[in-house]
């Protein structure tokens, strides 16, 4: 049984290891829900780690969209005005609160309120 183990480990995807030791994190905090357990247009606290940050015009404007995954989903949180907020990188692992809003299949927090973890 432990050279299933073994051997399971050594055969498994780097990227599957990542998202299992993400969503371990995320299970420990308090107040966190699952991203792929979202309603639309509803409070929500989410915690995950920032896997792209790119700016995109709006409107004439700059608004950075920052993709945010748990391991179970994606959000994008996006900051009207902003072309960086500093902290926010790839890798960074951040709490998200905010009314949820679907579109076009995928799910945005406009302007959250976030909290950069350690």
């Amino acid at each position: 049984m432990a050279l299933k183990k073994f051997v399971e480990r050594l055969t498994k995807p780097v990227e599957d290891i990542d998202r299992e030791k993400l969503v371990k994190f995320c299970n420990a905090l308090e107040g966190a829900r699952h991203l792929d357990e979202l309603e639309p247009r509803v409070l929500a606290r989410v915690a995950g780690e920032v896997q792209t940050v790119r700016i995109v015009p709006r409107a004439g404007a700059p608004s950075l969209e920052v993709g945010v995954s748990d391991g179970t989903g994606q959000v994008t949180a996006v900051f009207f005005g902003r072309r960086r907020i500093a902290g926010l990188s790839p890798g960074r692992r951040l709490f998200l609160e905010g009314v949820v809003a679907p579109q076009g299949g995928r799910q945005y927090m406009y302007n959250p309120i976030y909290e950069l973890l350690a």
